[in-house]
């Protein structure tokens, strides 16, 4: 072992010292080459060889020189190949490529094997063969449908994620609930070289309907089972997999075992590692037939191009139909007739190493299996920015592409046939989550929630909703999880989002620090009626009111709580410090109406509003603290919008700690100055849009 040290010691210097002739000799030329910017000679032979002196023998010597260096330079083109040799013949444990030795680890690999990986483009001059080709798209395919699956999804994609290099082209067999959400999620993730499609779940149920199954993922979980029908034709391979899986390496390592296959190999698939198709688990226990161990569908490779060919569609209905006689159903849906295709054609498997598919469920034998990024959230409009512009961050914020996961949870919601419900909108952080169950037991109708999270605070809240019974008990809440990029929080955004994902035709557009009276929810139904907010443009206003006190007796009707205006354990809502917000409701007025009453626009006006689903968005410049919601109230008032407020109605802020955006619009002054630009630039795009009806605003800013 010494004397190899020894040797190749010897071999690498002499290797270098080769390496070193040439370079030295190039540098020393070209050093000389310019000087102050200007060409200057070379060697007295250059500089002789325009003068009268110059000899037929200088000549000579110039040109033995460079055939001098010509000989170098192949000598060290040769060094160069022996060094690539030697590499070649180093151990396969040191290198980075796949070799016989891999491949006879994983199974079934040989010399042939190592030859259509290397025909695939895995080899190089060096002998360091990536696993797959850099621009080569790898297709994946996963059957998603409801809301908990979609999360589950998200995981999944970002394992894959995490690891890989090349392209990834999704194929998700989706319903239409995880399609919604799912469809969202990538448009705003914005990840580059993804592309998604999507297949209709439910038009495949007539596929696999007529198969009784018994595994809890319903029909969606045989669906795998019609690929090779729903798949492009030109699909010639695919990644099958279940939405519980998570990678912990490139995806691009599992796509290259497809060069492995051979034969009539189309399924690559892990052994199962449970004992569930030996049969042994309990007394009278009787599985669908399977070879050995059987095999797990979790993770399947699919050679589409090849099962056509075969007859796939044939091959596992007859295989199906033939078991129901004795087994009457399925009970682990596609992995049963999977598995008893296989008992009958064995030579279709490419059995996997089980690395690929590690079961962590109980009575497996998993334990034997172990062993430049640019700023992707913005758009195109960011390059129109100003940089040097003070208020550059405010304005970017307006392009930021927030990835966002639409019902995080599951929701349910049956429509009332009168169509006069009313959804309460409303946005969050993860220091206002301690509202969600108070506002659940006051609002018993539908609510549609943005929440600003991390995907660490994703989690945790998760955690929080699953343990909350209160939560729990009610499905007609929408969590839509919008993810935090940037530095200011994107109130207006949130807003839009919970906005545009509610199933009522009129909304309350509230905040998550309120609580609306008891019963609001049927008054505002009735107010629907009254006041024929479907036939005209009107925004209801609920008059807002607020504690000092964290323990609060809420009052149960209007006479107690204006009982309690009087004793000061409730005030008009920001009456100290801003008043102009809601001076326009009247309060005076609404302590002794006992029927809606009309109110006119003023400037700052804010109120809290019921209106149709189909009223304008608010305007996503005003991030953090300020304005908008002033924004949003103007522009109803420019679209014709009637205020009127609602006599019985109210709704109370609680206490908290302020947010960190109003501390800095109270610390900082160029936050404020900003706020003031925007207001200005906003005011002027309402007169472009709106034209001369818009000049009001303009003149009540000055007056006010």
């Amino acid at each position: 072992m010494l004397g190899i040290c020894r040797g190749r010691r010897k071999f690498l210097a002499a290797s270098l010292s080769l390496l070193c002739i040439p370079a030295v000799t190039w540098i020393y030329l070209f050093a000389g080459s310019f000087e102050d910017g200007k060409p200057v000679s070379l060697s007295p032979l250059e500089s002789q060889a325009h003068s009268p002196r110059y000899t037929a023998s200088s000549q000579r010597e110039r040109e033995s020189l460079e055939l001098r260096m010509r000989e170098v330079e192949e000598e060290n083109r040769a060094l160069r190949r022996q060094l690539s040799l030697a590499q070649g013949r180093a151990p396969a444990h040191r290198r980075g490529n796949h070799s016989k030795t891999y491949s006879m680890e994983e199974g079934t690999g040989d010399s042939e094997n190592l030859r259509a990986g290397i025909v695939a483009g895995n080899s190089s001059e060096c002998g360091q063969q990536p696993v797959v080709e850099k621009c080569e798209t790898i297709h994946v395919a996963i059957v998603c449908a409801g809301y908990n699956a979609s999360r589950d999804v998200v995981t999944l994609v970002k394992s894959v994620l995490f690891h890989r290099r090349n392209p990834l082209h999704f194929h998700l067999v989706a319903d239409s609930i995880a399609e919604q959400i799912l469809a969202t999620l990538f448009r705003t993730w914005m990840v580059p070289a993804v592309r998604v499609d999507f297949y209709n779940a439910d038009e495949l149920k007539s596929e696999v309907s007529w198969i009784p199954n018994k595994h809890y993922s319903g029909i969606y979980g045989l669906m795998k089972l019609v690929l090779t029908k729903t798949l492009p034709a030109n699909l010639e391979r695919v990644i099958v997999l279940d939405t519980d899986i998570t990678f912990a390496t490139d995806i691009a390592e599992l796509w290259a075992v497809f060069h492995k296959f051979k034969g009539q190999q189309v399924l690559g698939l892990v052994e199962n590692q449970s004992d569930w198709y030996l049969g042994n688990l309990w007394k009278n226990h009787r599985p669908w037939p399977a070879l050995g161990r059987g095999y797990n569908t979790g993770v399947i490779l699919l050679l589409l191009d090849k099962l056509r060919k075969m007859k796939w569609e044939q091959m596992w209905r007859l295989t199906a139909e033939r078991e129901l006689m004795g087994m009457l159903s399925t009970s682990l849906a596609d992995q049963d007739i999977f598995n008893a295709v296989i008992k009958q054609n064995p030579f279709l498997v490419y059995q996997l190493p089980c690395f690929w598919n590690v079961q962590l469920s109980d009575h497996t034998r998993s334990e034997q299996c172990y062993r430049d990024v640019s700023d992707l959230k913005l758009q195109k409009q960011l390059s129109e920015l100003d940089e040097d512009d003070l208020c550059y961050e405010f304005r970017r914020e307006r392009f930021t592409v927030h990835r966002t996961h639409l019902y995080f949870l599951h929701y349910e919601y049956e429509p009332t046939a009168d169509n006069t419900d009313v959804t309460l909108v409303a946005q969050l952080s993860m220091d206002r989550l301690q509202m969600l169950e108070a506002i659940c037991k006051h609002w018993e109708g539908p609510i549609s929630l943005a929440l600003y999270l991390s995907d660490a605070e994703a989690q945790q809240f998760l955690r929080y909703a699953q343990g909350s019974e209160v939560l729990m008990s009610r499905h007609n809440v929408g969590y839509h999880i919008v993810y935090k990029e940037g530095q200011f929080y994107p109130v207006n955004l949130l807003r839009n989002v919970a906005m545009k994902h509610i199933s009522t035709p009129y909304m309350f557009l509230s905040d998550i620090d309120f609580l609306p009276m008891y019963g609001l929810y049927e008054y505002l139904r009735k107010s629907v009626i009254q006041l024929d907010l479907a036939n005209t443009k009107k925004a209801m206003i609920v008059p807002a009111f607020e504690t000092l006190r964290y323990r609060l007796s809420f009052p149960k009707s209007k006479a107690e709580l204006l009982s309690m205006l009087d004793m000061g354990t409730l005030f008009t809502f920001r009456y100290h410090v801003w008043t102009k917000g809601h001076a326009p409701t009247n309060f005076a007025k609404w302590r002794t109406a006992t029927t809606p009453y009309r109110v006119e626009w003023e400037a700052d006006f804010e109120p809290y509003v019921v209106v149709r689903r189909d009223c304008p968005e608010y305007d996503r410049r005003f991030v953090g603290f300020g304005w908008n919601k002033v924004a949003h109230i103007m522009e109803l008032d420019a679209q014709e919008y009637e205020f009127t407020v609602l006599p019985n109605a109210y709704m109370i802020h609680m206490p908290h700690a302020p947010s960190f955006d109003i501390t800095k619009f109270r610390s900082n002054k160029q936050y404020r100055i900003c706020l003031k630009t925007l207001k200005e630039e906003f005011q002027q795009d309402m007169s472009r849009r709106y034209g001369f009806a818009a000049l009001k605003y303009l003149t009540a800013e000055n007056n006010s």
